[in-house]
């Protein structure tokens, strides 16, 4: 009795907290929402809560049997809580958005490490990470991300158009095409749309899902965080780095076939639906590219392992 007693009295602290936490986030939250329905360079953040939830509550055995937080442990949140507290501040006060929606992922970190102590947190910690990774960079950090992949991605996709031999001249993300038999140019603009940016927030996220999901350990509560060990850390970063790169060139390649097909059709070839299902496919590669990476670098840390 006493022990449904402590679960019922658990799971009514943890509704009561989640219930504030709402209310305290919910401008932020639902602006967030918006961005996500909005904004094609983080639509994937719309499945996150979802990816989220549907995990924890699978494995909800391992969170229900997680050990009480120790002294120490409920100071060290407390101390958490009030960071990001004081973060929802500031970022109110300079209607910074981004600091505002970082600040509900500290939160929730201090909520769970107080409530949960250090062991809910290890458990949880590779779901606090995939949020961030959905959350709207600043414009300006964006732009600074954006314009050097816009001239990364015109570069390559110029070396690719000329493999066809055809002519062509780069002016910074401009590429001049000389279609066929026609006597005008046609200019293709590497947008920030087609720098890799767009694609490469959602690899960043579907990278870390993939190393999670194909980890060594499937409890959440073995391993070093979410049942993830070192190794699978060390896999996750190195595909999620890898994701960049894949990004640029799959978008590099979109370019080059766009602009092939621009000398071959004209400027009906760079846009409507021909654009759209280059954009489709090129995206399907990248994600076809990070399945065969991640299996690569399982072998390697596989091999490494049984070396050890």
């Amino acid at each position: 009795m006493s022990d449904e007693r402590t679960t019922g009295s658990n799971a009514l602290t943890w509704l009561l907290v989640a219930a504030s936490v709402a209310v305290l986030y919910w401008a932020t939250l639902a602006k967030l929402s918006v961005d996500w329905w909005t904004d094609e360079n983080y639509s994937h953040g719309l499945l996150v809560p979802f990816i989220i939830a549907f995990v924890l509550w699978t494995n909800r055995n391992d969170l229900v049997s997680a050990t009480p937080a120790s002294r120490w442990t409920e100071f060290f949140g407390l101390a958490v809580i009030a960071l990001g507290i004081l973060m929802l501040a500031l970022g109110v006060l300079g209607s910074e958005l981004f600091t505002q929606r970082v600040s509900f992922v500290v939160v929730s970190a201090g909520i769970v490490r107080y409530l949960g102590g250090k062991h809910l947190l290890r458990i949880s910690g590779m779901f606090f990470v995939l949020f961030a990774l959905a959350i709207p960079l600043p414009q300006i950090v964006f732009n600074k991300i954006a314009l050097p992949l816009q001239f990364t991605a015109s570069k390559v996709a110029v070396w690719g158009i000329r493999l066809f031999d055809v002519p062509t001249v780069r002016k910074g993300n401009v590429i001049d095409i000389l279609p066929a038999g026609a006597m005008q140019t046609i200019s293709l603009e590497v947008v920030e749309a087609c720098s890799g940016i767009r694609s490469l927030m959602t690899l960043i996220a579907i990278a870390l899902l993939l190393g999670f999901f194909t980890r060594t350990k499937k409890d959440l509560s073995d391993g070093l965080i979410s049942g993830m060990t070192v190794a699978d850390l060390a896999r996750t970063g190195i595909l999620m780095l890898l994701s960049v790169p894949v990004a640029v060139l799959t978008n590099a390649a979109r370019v080059s076939s766009t602009g092939w097909f621009t000398y071959l059709y004209g400027i009906r070839a760079s846009e409507g639906t021909w654009h759209e299902l280059s954009g489709i496919v090129m995206y399907v590669i990248a994600l076809a590219i990070l399945i065969f990476l991640n299996i690569a670098l399982q072998k390697v840390f596989d091999r490494r392992s049984a070396a050890e």
